[in-house]
């Protein structure tokens, strides 16, 4: 096999009706026994068996011009009959998948992760790879460019040419933007970061570029080190109900709503924009945290099965710990506002009983299975390492600030991680977080760690935050769009409840999900049903609190509902409105306990 030689590849989109990519791989000294490709069955990021090969629809090989017979082994694996190379295969991708995690090609842009579209070359993984971006044969295209982090060789002023990974792994970590994009750039760290918007905006570009460094920066500085890339590229699709991100070694790609970024001349954050910038926060903090810091699992990356890890609260939670931290601590929002955020995530733990059943080390391992599988029964059976995890951060953070008297913080334990596993490229072990905490800190947090990541107890968030002059309130939901977060959100919901989670559609109210135990529950109500009256009075999305109104806990009430095609009716016992939505408030009695609130959100108080 080739030992330098690098692999060849080419892409160009075809048919953007047809939603059709054609990719061109070239292996120079194909194996002697015969050539094997694979294309990844999960991209790094999303945790979910995705088998990306369903979207290839042809595949050809060619040894020196003469057709080589190939043969499918499995749903990922093509084994090309041999030859003495050069052996070139064609294949073609369909490409329709709007999201950050595959690709999608049509009229308006063309967009690809390599973990979707790029086949591997078995036993070629390291000699370097060379992508050729082809423009689309099409005169409506001649103005689209080219938008990547991959490292340009040999391109046009449109960006479309020749490009060099170091290896597969490079290549597939490198997502593509092919079309007529908005672009921007500001220097954080020393290094250039440039944006890309695709769809129809009206972004202030400059206050995005002068945001977006500010948060940049405090990130870098965080972990006290050069940036880890030499460049940064924000791909960014706009769309007018959209949200998710995905990360990679030198970019990440983004969907937002097109209300998410901020309007000429608006001054404030508004709750959609913090949104954003939240988001954004996430995926940079990634660069370290999952990028570099990896754990053994992913080092390398099977691509072909699942990578059991029961660390995926670090990686995911305790950067979403960090990505709103980050916000109050560059200056782009306040305290309270953060503290607001806050209130959402513990509103977000406390609304489901799946967190007396499976521990945040099970959420990670079982992810694959359970938590990027989620079902209506998910909020009783699953905690997410998402959320759950950023508040073990919290909790984890704020122990070892008070234990070790505030000479260390999470802070320096996320450094020494670096430091140890992501400047050296050298894998986590599984006990590798809980042991580097104790050897930063000095601080001995194993029962801690038992109780929180491997227990189903609450954490004790109300003990802990007093200390840093904050305090947590408990209220009842006002309605379906209640997030948390803020002591009063409107008027007053009622005072009994169903029990259940729901589906607001134009011209119907569905039954999302039921609470274990619940009043629906216990009546016979299924997730799925169509909720057509209470009491007798018709339901809508806009009445439903009204007509709970009246009725106290314990009174029953007759339910009609549609399940599938059939008119079913209910005589259903209501229950107490339980006070689990979440607000925090600052308080100002204890002189050093705002101090140490002050050191804590990185500002002067």
């Amino acid at each position: 096999m080739s030992a330098g030689i690098p692999v060849s590849y080419a892409i160009r989109p075809l048919q953007p009706g047809r939603h059709v990519l054609r990719v061109r791989c070239v292996v120079a000294e194909p194996d002697s026994a015969g050539q094997v490709f694979d294309l990844p069955n999960w991209i790094p990021g999303s945790y979910l068996i995705r088998d990306f090969a369903r979207h290839v629809l042809s595949f050809q090989a060619r040894c020196a011009g003469t057709p080589v017979d190939v043969e499918k082994r499995d749903k990922s694996t093509w084994v090309c009959t041999p030859c003495e190379g050069p052996l070139e295969i064609e294949y073609e991708v369909y490409a329709n998948d709007l999201s950050v995690r595959g690709a999608h090609y049509d009229t308006t842009h063309a967009y690809f992760n390599g973990a979707s579209v790029f086949m591997r070359a078995v036993g070629h993984a390291n000699p370097g790879c060379i992508l050729d971006i082809d423009a689309p044969e099409y005169d409506e295209f001649s103005h689209w460019r080219v938008a990547t982090a991959m490292r340009a060789e040999n391109v046009d002023d449109s960006g479309f040419g020749r490009y060099h990974a170091a290896d597969y792994d490079e290549l597939i970590d490198h997502p593509v933007e092919i079309g007529d994009f908005t672009a921007a750039s500001f220097s954080a760290g020393g290094v250039e970061h440039r944006i890309a918007i695709t769809g129809h905006h009206y972004a202030d570009l400059d206050r995005l570029c002068a945001d977006l460094a500010q948060l940049c920066q405090t990130h870098i500085d965080l972990f006290d080190d050069v940036p880890p890339m030499d460049r940064y590229l924000f791909q960014l699709t706009v769309l007018g109900n959209g949200y998710g991100g995905l990360e990679h070694r030198d970019s990440t790609s983004l969907l937002c709503s097109r209300g998410d970024l901020p309007l000429p001349g608006a001054a404030a954050v508004s709750d959609t924009y913090r949104r954003f910038l939240g988001l954004a926060s996430h995926e940079y903090f990634h660069l370290w945290n999952i990028k570099r810091i990896k754990p053994a699992v992913f080092t390398p990356y099977q691509l072909g099965h699942e990578s059991y890890t029961s660390l995926l609260w670090v990686f995911e939670g305790i950067t979403s710990y960090y990505d709103d931290l980050a916000l109050v601590r560059s200056g782009l929002i306040a305290p309270a506002s953060y503290l607001e955020l806050l209130g959402q995530t513990i509103t977000r733990v406390i609304g489901g009983s799946g967190r007396f059943k499976q521990t945040l080390s099970e959420s990670s391992f079982d992810a694959w299975t359970r938590f990027y599988k989620q079902d209506e029964n998910a909020p009783n059976a699953i905690v997410s390492y998402y959320a759950k995890g950023a508040l073990v951060a919290l909790a984890l953070d704020l122990n070892i600030r008070l234990k070790s008297e505030e000479r260390f913080s999470l802070d320096d334990v996320m450094r020494a991680a670096w430091r140890r596993y992501g400047r050296t490229g050298t894998g986590m072990p599984e006990d590798g977080f809980e042991n580097l905490v104790s050897e930063i800190t000095g601080v001995d947090m194993g029962q801690f760690f038992d109780s929180a990541v491997r227990g189903t107890a609450d954490l004790p968030l109300d003990d802990l935050l007093a200390q840093f002059a904050v305090e947590i309130g408990l209220r009842h939901s006002t309605g379906p769009g209640d997030r948390g977060g803020k002591p009063h959100a409107g008027l007053a919901g009622p005072n009994a409840a169903l029990g259940v989670a729901l589906e607001m559609l134009p011209d119907k109210v569905l039954l999302r999900q039921i609470s274990e135990n619940g009043a629906a529950c216990r009546a016979g109500l299924s997730a799925g049903d169509q909720l057509l009256s209470i009491d007798g009075l018709r339901v809508s999305a806009a009445n439903i609190a009204e007509l709970l109104r009246p009725f106290d806990p314990g009174e029953r009430v007759p339910v009609a509902v549609f399940r599938r095609d059939q008119l079913l009716s209910f005589d259903v016992e209501l229950q107490p409105v339980s006070a689990n939505v979440a607000y925090l408030t600052c308080l100002d009695s204890d002189a050093a306990a705002v101090a140490r609130r002050g050191r804590w959100l990185g500002t002067a108080e």
